[in-house]
Order: structure tokens, then C-alpha cells, then sequence
């Protein structure tokens, strides 16, 4: 049978470096400390489309149970951790996961993800650690082609919070700011009585680039509005701290909105500097846990495998080795893997096309005792 649309199978090099792309994650989160979870592929749905969470619930795999009730397969893990940590409280701080999520509006319905949650530590650390997380990660996976991004959702409701807005009208500029449409920007503000918000609003569109740049020149423009400055402030300061770790590009991006109601502050992701593609996103997310009444402190991010996954180099594959073996010989082909522990190796009777790999030995048998020659 055929599969359903949206789903594939995978081999060979997908899956290597898929796999690839998992341990090197499990090494870098187990020497800094992060404890593992896993919740069920199955959820309700409304974990997920509550107003706290705010999913749409036509973008799910869904179905209805025995009792009546929607069922879906796992739209988002920081949700799904979240409704976990409260139901079975924990001592730790610091949670890691992997596995897939499912979309239906998304080219693969699909998508491998790892990801971190930092839940109860202080504000400014938890960010700080999942940015370093990221570096961390993505130079273990010999990848170093990308740029960090930060925003701020507290910019944008600050500035929104001033002006007589109808839930349609908000979004319609939450969209319209997103993808960068200054005209419709200036459509929905030009209407507000309050020209100097209306404005900031519209300069927001541009408000991306150089940290120190953007900074500086709305530092000057809103000198006289503490609440704004504060948050660009914590902008810099957070950018200022990945930047000293090394040769990592940071950019700031005033305009940015948050895609669900949760986030609640500092925004970031990752993305590639050839293509574009977004490798890792996340923030701060402490309004989720208003759904279960509680008011924690939480900040995590999510890295796409699929992405990562096709982004590593075929030059970071091992050498590949063919060994020339014969029955009475398997015994010392076996033995001769030993020599090369990081190489990859086949073992054959006869070979007829040897055009695939690195290095070729035939094992020989000569005056009682087995060579190995390189042709």
C-alpha cells in the first residue's frame, strides 16, 4: 500500500545524519546537566487549543475517542511537558526531550525535534542557557554557518497596549508585522489618534540588524519611555553575553511577534546563513502554565532534525573502507577492523566496483601467514 500524503520513508544518508544529529544532542545535554522526558504521542486536544496555548485544532491529527472526546497526535512538546511537570512535580530545573510533533499544515506532517525547557530558574540565566545551548550544540554537529536572532514580545503588546484595537485589526498587524508588510502596517495604524505610537509601530517593520545599531538608535528614540528601554536593555545584555562566547552572529529583531499566546518575553532562533532555514526557535513562556493555575518561570527552545540533519556536510562523513576477504580469511577481516576504529567498513568476498570508497585492501595468504596489501 501506499502512504498517506505527508509521510515518507527515509534511508541511507537521511537517517545517518538524523541519527547523528540525536547523539551528538544527548552528549551535549548530559554534561550540562538535563534530565530526560518523554510524554505520550497521544494527547487531548485541548492541552493544546485552550486560550492559553492557543493552537488551531484544523492544523492537528485528531480523532474522537470512545467517550466523545479529540485526541491528537502531539502537536508541541513544550505544551505536552508543561501539562507533565505539573501532574507529577519534580526536583529538577532542567528538562530535555526528543521526538516527532504532527502537523497536517506542514509539508511533512512529521517533524523531528529536540529541545530543551528550563522551568523555576532565574529569568536571565535560563535564557542565557539556552542560547549556550544551541552554540554548544550546533558546534558539535560541526555546523557553524548560522545566526541568532533575538526579540522581545513585550515591544510590540507594550506599543499595541496604547492603541484602540479590534481583535481582527490586532491580528491583522500581529500577520502584517511578521512578514514584513510595511503597507499594510501603515493601513491599520494610520487610522489611531496616537500618531507617535502609530509611528513607532510602523518603524518596528525595520527595526531589525546589528545589535549595537538597532539598539542604540531606539535607545535614542524612546529615552523617555523606561518600560521600552528596559526591554531592549535585557535585549543587548543577553546578546552581549552569547557574543563574548566566541565567533557567534547575533542580530536583534524589534518587530518580532510571538506565533502563540504563551510566549511571554524574550524570543530567539537560529537560522542558516546559505539558505535562510530556520535550525532552532523558542523563548520565554511563562504564561502556559496559567492553564493549570500555576505561575512558574519558564524559557525553552526546540532544534528541527530534518533541518540539521541535511545541513551536515558529506565532507564530516568517515572514511569508508572495503576489505577483500575470503571464507577462511573472514576471521582476520574481522580483526582488521580494530586497526581503523574510525572508519567505516565492508567486508567482501569480491567486489566488483570499488569506485565508493575511500580505500581497498585485499587480504592475502602467504607463506602461512595473512597480509593485507592496498591496491
Amino acid at each position: 500500500m501506499f502512504l498517506p500524503s505527508g509521510s515518507q520513508d527515509d534511508w541511507g544518508l537521511a537517517v545517518s545524519n538524523r541519527n547523528q544529529v540525536l547523539e551528538s544532542f544527548r552528549r551535549v545535554i548530559t554534561i550540562r546537566g538535563y534530565q530526560e522526558i518523554c510524554t505520550p504521542v497521544i494527547d487531548f486536544a485541548d492541552n493544546f487549543t485552550n486560550n492559553n496555548v492557543g493552537m488551531g485544532l484544523q492544523n492537528m491529527l485528531k480523532w474522537f475517542n470512545n467517550n466523545g472526546e479529540i485526541e491528537v497526535l502531539r502537536p508541541d512538546w513544550t505544551t505536552s511537558i508543561a501539562r507533565a511537570l505539573v501532574k507529577h512535580p519534580f526536583p529538577y530545573q532542567k528538562w530535555a526531550y526528543q521526538g516527532s510533533v504532527f502537523h497536517k499544515n506542514r509539508q511533512g506532517i512529521e517533524s523531528r525535534q529536540v529541545g530543551i525547557e528550563i522551568i523555576d530558574y532565574p529569568s536571565f540565566y535560563g535564557e542565557s542557557e539556552c542560547l549556550f545551548v544551541a552554540v554548544n550544540f550546533l558546534k558539535e554537529i560541526q555546523i557553524d554557518n548560522f545566526i541568532i536572532e533575538l526579540g522581545h514580545t513585550g515591544i510590540f503588546e507594550e506599543l499595541t497596549s496604547q492603541l484602540t484595537l479590534t481583535n481582527e485589526e490586532l491580528k491583522s498587524l500581529k500577520i502584517a508585522m511578521h512578514d514584513k508588510q510595511k503597507d499594510v502596517v501603515y493601513k491599520i495604524v494610520s487610522k489611531q489618534e496616537n500618531n507617535d505610537i502609530s509611528e513607532d509601530l510602523l518603524s518596528l517593520v525595520d527595526a531589525y540588524g546589528s545589535v549595537d545599531l538597532v539598539i542604540n538608535n531606539f535607545s535614542k528614540r524612546w529615552n523617555d519611555q523606561p518600560r521600552l528601554l528596559e526591554k531592549i536593555h535585557h535585549l543587548k545584555k543577553l546578546a552581549s553575553i552569547i557574543q563574548a562566547t566566541g565567533e557567534v552572529e547575533v542580530i536583534v529583531d524589534l518587530g518580532r511577534v510571538k506565533n502563540l499566546p504563551y510566549y511571554s518575553g524574550i524570543l530567539f532562533r537560529g537560522f542558516f546563513k546559505n539558505n535562510g532555514a530556520t535550525c532552532f526557535s523558542g523563548g520565554r513562556y511563562d504564561k502556559l502554565f496559567h492553564q493549570f493555575d500555576q505561575n512558574r518561570n519558564a524559557v525553552g527552545l526546540a532544534f528541527d532534525v530534518d533541518i540539521l540533519a541535511d545541513q551536515i556536510a558529506k565532507g564530516h562523513l568517515k572514511e569508508k573502507i572495503c576489505i577483500i576477504a575470503s571464507e577462511e580469511s573472514l576471521f582476520f577481516a574481522e580483526k582488521l577492523r580494530g586497526d581503523f576504529p574510525n572508519s567505516i567498513i565492508d567486508v567482501f568476498f569480491e567486489k566488483e566496483s570499488v569506485e565508493n570508497y575511500d580505500k581497498v585492501l585485499f587480504i592475502i595468504h602467504r607463506d602461512g601467514k595473512y597480509e593485507v596489501i592496498e591496491k
